[in-house]
């Protein structure tokens, strides 16, 4: 059983002994860790509570919610939800903070909480610290009984979600309305499962094909969005004639898409599609972190703007994109960040961009994705030896690759600028790995440099 307390929140298998994974006690001992931080910032007393459909849950959420109202804190329950509506309800509701219930892609028997501030950010490292540190030391007091919490169901989070994403001016209902899409999706069977198909016949679409659609929580398939766990959806899409298909993550803040022909547009290429369009209507800059691909600092390029990489970690492209005024950001692994909407990766809100660009522009999903710069990415981990320490391995191939250029706000990433190539090491913030991703303009190329760098640790380790 496992336990991972990050910047990403606290992720645990469920199941298994009191002191193993993401147990009953471990929800009770971090959510009032998180609760009591939460009441020392003097933002108020209530929190927003919502959860993907995963199996566990309901089980978890009942905890949680006890838990806050034992501290003295107001629960606004909103019951099955997707990660960008919490984190737009936050600050719409006026609460103190969120708390988001979803273990994101991991398989089912995974689950996690990821804490928000006030604004509907999520912690940063040092404020995710001062968590771990108050629940290593149980530093917290529950409410006697006159001081109890109360909690209250809010049942119109997404539709006010997908209200805001129609008032968006850059979101073209009419455009794509007119082209009469057909759109077929995949929401593993979460809370996408209603959210997607909501949004698109709000956004005008009439002809919705779903497969994997219902909120049960039994993942059909590894609800992490990539090709080899896709076929249904890129079969559906050529049966029914749909122009192109949609795959979201249990907790709807990752978007991956299908072309009409039933081929993969490529998870990285969502932020890429999504930032053209921006920028051809905005006037600032793009960011997304190490790991995600050239192709968007071609794009911004291409549009005489600047981009700028960031440490892996929504928090830190939400802090890098403030930093230089960006106006889209976001990740490699379909994660769109458009500040104009607020502050986090939301595929609700990628949809509506990308079909409004796609209605815009004309032309088919494949020939969109040929318009952009085609780069081949290898995604390779590593388990190290317990002995092994990642960052004196960093230390030793930054030392060995000196005359590349390189950087190293996480981990270490060397760029091959001559070759158009690049490779990043970094620990993972959610597995004991370490992540090797690499990339390059040649095919097969890719997985060449992640295996000669792999032996290059090995070297290193001998």
């Amino acid at each position: 059983m496992t336990l991972i307390a990050s910047i990403s929140g606290i992720r645990g298998t469920i199941g298994g002994a009191p002191n193993d994974g993401l147990s009953p006690m471990a929800v009770v001992r971090y959510t009032s860790a998180y609760g009591t931080w939460l009441l020392y910032q003097n933002k108020g007393k209530v929190v927003v509570v919502g959860r993907d459909a995963r199996l566990s849950g309901d089980m978890v959420n009942r905890l949680v919610t006890a838990t806050l109202m034992s501290l003295g804190i107001d629960v606004i329950d909103l019951g099955l939800s997707t990660t960008p509506t919490v984190e737009m309800m936050v600050p719409h509701l006026q609460a103190a903070g969120g708390l988001i219930l979803t273990a994101s892609h991991n398989p089912a028997e995974w689950n996690a909480l990821k804490m928000l501030d006030h604004r509907g950010h999520f912690l940063s490292g040092s404020e995710g610290e001062e968590v771990m540190h108050l629940a290593e030391k149980g530093h917290f007091t529950y409410g006697e009984v006159g001081q109890l919490g109360q909690c209250r169901r809010y049942d119109h989070a997404i539709a006010e979600h997908i209200r805001m994403i129609l008032e968006l001016p850059l979101v073209d209902v009419q455009a794509i309305r007119s082209r009469n899409f057909r759109v077929a999706v995949d929401a593993v069977n979460s809370t996408g499962g209603t959210a997607v198909p909501e949004l698109l016949r709000a956004l005008g679409v009439e002809h919705i094909h779903t497969v994997h659609c219902d909120p049960n929580g039994r993942f059909p398939h590894n609800p992490e969005p990539l090709p080899e766990h896709l076929g249904d959806i890129a079969r559906l899409v050529q049966e029914s004639g749909s122009d192109l298909g949609i795959v979201v993550d249990p907790d709807v803040d990752r978007l991956a898409l299908v072309s009409e022909d039933g081929g993969f547009f490529g998870e990285e290429y969502t932020l890429v599609a999504v930032a053209d369009y921006v920028l051809m209507h905005e006037n600032g800059h793009a960011v997304s972190n190490l790991s995600s691909t050239r192709a968007l600092r071609d794009v911004a390029e291409r549009h005489g703007r600047q981009y700028y990489a960031s440490a892996v970690g929504e928090v830190n492209v939400v802090e890098k994109m403030t930093a230089v005024g960006a106006v889209i950001g976001g990740e490699g692994n379909g994660g769109v960040i458009y500040p104009n909407l607020h502050a986090g990766r939301d595929a609700l809100l990628g949809i509506a961009l990308l079909l409004s660009h796609l209605a815009r522009r004309g032309g088919s999903m494949s020939e969109l994705r040929a318009s952009y710069p085609a780069y081949y990415m290898s995604k390779n981990k590593m388990v190290l030896p317990e002995h092994a320490d990642p960052n004196r391995l960093f230390d030793q191939l930054a030392e060995r690759f000196s005359h590349e250029k390189l950087n190293r706000a996480d981990g270490l990433r060397i760029d091959f600028e001559q070759a158009r190539e690049w490779v990043h090491f970094r620990r993972s913030n959610t597995e004991p790995i370490v992540r090797i991703y690499a990339e390059s303009p040649q095919t097969g190329r890719a997985d060449a440099l992640a295996l000669d760098m792999i032996k290059n640790i090995e070297n290193l380790l001998a």
